[in-house]
């Protein structure tokens, strides 16, 4: 058997035509692909690196002249002896550091309609650390100019070498970081600093974009452009819609650990272009357009809203998010990705039990597998068969990692549990609707001064509400978002409505699993602000922020209503009073397994 296979071996390369061996001496360098990988056969050390000046059609600055993008090239010096590679590329406001400025105060009023409190303006600083010219450098550049990718980096409008504004995440800023893809296709000209025109003659034209936070943000605004050339994105911790970051559901809600922050707080601390005076009126107008007194959606916000605009996407996307991520939030992701696969889009995710992270420092070795296949199947067509595997992604609890068919996981439907009285120390949360009558409307009060976990501690308190099931008798998987359908008053006319779940462990302690923000003045739309008449109930939906989370045996699901949140929401003075009609007023999990599972735990 062997020796026929040999013969059939040997008359295939007797059947090859001679190649002059000059020829094969001229021959480029190419890359190595072993397991359907990208090899590091290239010094990273040798690389060729020049600085750029990509034309971008956009005037974000008003000066009469389009915006200037400043890209830094990285790539192997084989491109030079004719290897064209693609490239990964980075876009981000931040090489150039960034201000001091303060956030906006939150110890407010909310918004009455017709006694507003009024625009209260950012207290932006303009002590900006300016552009440099140092390298720019990222821990991916070694790894992927190795494996025979160019790496190229491009400063935001506004900040570093960049000419125009910053705006924090509209069409001006997403047109600015698209145009390098344009110029590495031969669309758009670049120079450089002598002002010679410089063209991406290295380059496949094939390009791929990732990074963490705001420079995972821009890749999902570029590809809902559907720019041609941009043939995956890698979104890590990256917001979908701004108005989500920054707004919830008409409530003026914080990113995470950034308390009074906002698009132009943002903008002012990216804002690092040698000018530090033509870019003031640009910031000063996200300040009255962003709207901090109603909270409402707008035009404003729309326009950063790249899920608008989801069906336009060619590129893959290979999206990563923390399950603990509340700077960027899990909706950020979970929409996003949903509305992706909807239309068609290629894609995979993983989800981690991290924060706002990279999954480079939680499992480098096989998110490096994963990352190099995924740029070698889409931007070096290599059929490694990486867009066949297993669509999710997950680590559980315990730090352990699956991978599953998709998320939210199969099998997952939406089951409704209801709070029984006893609200202001631990009412009961069952599977049966509480009977009407005397006693099954339950009240607290408003403290903004007590956060959440506070509240959640206290044995009874007249600030929450709070309900919690039996211990599990096995244990129960949440994925997916979790809603609350509230009937609720009010004794005065603006108030925060803030709805948690929490893990209660055996000793006592419990665990925020996901939280839910909104005003209950945009009840009917996100987009405007309706009055609330005090004593009289509305119905209020809530959307906590979609998990993927195991709730071990033992342990108790609980259900917490509270008005502010004081690491997130505004905080107005102690005193609000909000009512609930438990007979009207329901939780919706999105249980694994649905009401079978839910029955089997408790």
């Amino acid at each position: 058997m062997r020796s026929a296979r040999f013969a059939v071996l040997f008359a295939a390369v007797l059947a090859l035509p001679l190649v002059p061996a000059a020829a094969l001496a001229d021959a480029p360098p190419a890359p190595v692909f072993r397991d359907g990988q990208a090899q590091p056969v290239f010094d990273p050390a040798d690389v060729i690196r020049e600085d750029v000046w990509v034309t971008a059609p956009v005037d974000s600055d008003h000066d009469g002249k389009n915006d200037l993008v400043h890209a830094q090239v990285v790539r192997p010096r084989a491109t030079a002896q004719g290897m064209k590679v693609p490239v990964v590329y980075q876009a981000s406001p931040y090489y150039a550091g960034g201000n001091d400025v303060p956030n906006h105060n939150v110890d407010v009023e909310l918004s009455v309609p017709g006694r507003d409190r009024g625009p209260e303006g950012a207290r932006v600083a303009s002590h900006g650390v300016g552009p440099y010219a140092a390298p720019i450098t990222w821990r991916y550049q070694d790894y992927f100019t190795a494996r025979g990718f160019a790496v190229v980096y491009g400063e935001s409008l506004g900040s570093g070498q960049s000419t125009g504004c910053p705006t924090t995440g509209d069409v001006n800023e997403t047109i600015g970081a698209r145009s390098v893809i344009d110029w590495l296709n031969g669309r758009t000209p670049a120079r450089d600093a002598g002002g010679t025109a410089v063209k991406a003659a290295w380059s496949t034209g094939k390009t791929g974009m990732m990074g963490v936070s705001y420079n995972g943000t821009l890749p999902n605004a570029v590809a809902s452009t559907g720019v041609e050339g941009l043939e995956t994105i890698v979104p890590i911790a990256a917001i979908s819609n701004w108005y989500e970051y920054y707004r919830n559901a008409g409530a003026v809600v914080a990113a995470g650990g950034y308390q009074g922050e906002d698009a132009d707080v943002l903008a002012g601390y990216v804002y690092t272009r040698a000018d530090r005076k033509v870019c003031r009126p640009v910031i000063d107008g996200l300040t009255a357009g962003q709207d901090r007194v109603t909270g409402d959606y707008s035009r404003f916000w729309d326009v950063r809203n790249y899920r608008n605009d989801v069906g336009k996407v060619r590129a893959s996307v290979l999206a990563v998010h923390g399950l603990n991520d509340w700077n960027v939030k899990t909706d950020q992701v979970a929409q996003w990705y949903a509305a992706l696969r909807q239309h068609g889009v290629e894609h995979k995710i993983w989800l981690h039990q991290s924060g706002h992270a990279d999954p480079y420092s939680l499992r480098r070795d096989v998110w490096l597998t994963t990352l190099n296949k995924w740029m070698s199947h889409y931007l070096y067509g290599v059929g490694n068969g990486i867009q066949n595997e297993p669509k999710a992604t997950i680590q559980r609890e315990d730090k352990s990692w699956v991978d599953e068919a998709d998320w939210p996981a199969p099998g997952t439907s939406d089951v409704k549990a209801y709070p029984w009285p006893g609200g202001g120390a631990k009412g009961t949360l069952d599977l049966r609707n509480p009977v009407p009558g005397n006693g099954n409307v339950e009240r607290l009060a408003d403290d903004a001064s007590k956060t959440i976990e506070q509240l959640a501690g206290l044995p009874s308190s007249g600030n929450r509400l709070l309900y919690a099931t039996s211990a599990a008798k096995q244990p129960l998987r949440l994925s997916g978002t979790a809603k609350a359908d509230l009937a609720l008053s009010f004794d005065r006319p603006a108030a925060n409505v803030t709805v948690v779940l929490l893990d209660r462990a055996p000793d006592g302690s419990s665990h925020v699993i996901s939280r839910g923000w909104t005003d209950p003045q945009n009840r009917h739309d996100i987009a405007r602000t309706e009055p609330i008449t005090p004593g009289q109930t509305y119905r209020i939906g809530v959307e906590l922020m979609p998990k993927d989370y195991i709730l071990a045996a033992g342990h108790r699901l609980e259900f917490l209503l509270a008005s502010s949140d004081h690491d997130f929401t505004l905080r107005p003075k102690p005193g609000a009073g909000l009512a609930l009609d438990l007979t009207r007023t329901s939780v919706t999990l999105p249980v694994t397994g649905g009401k079978a599972a839910l029955r089997s735990a408790f």
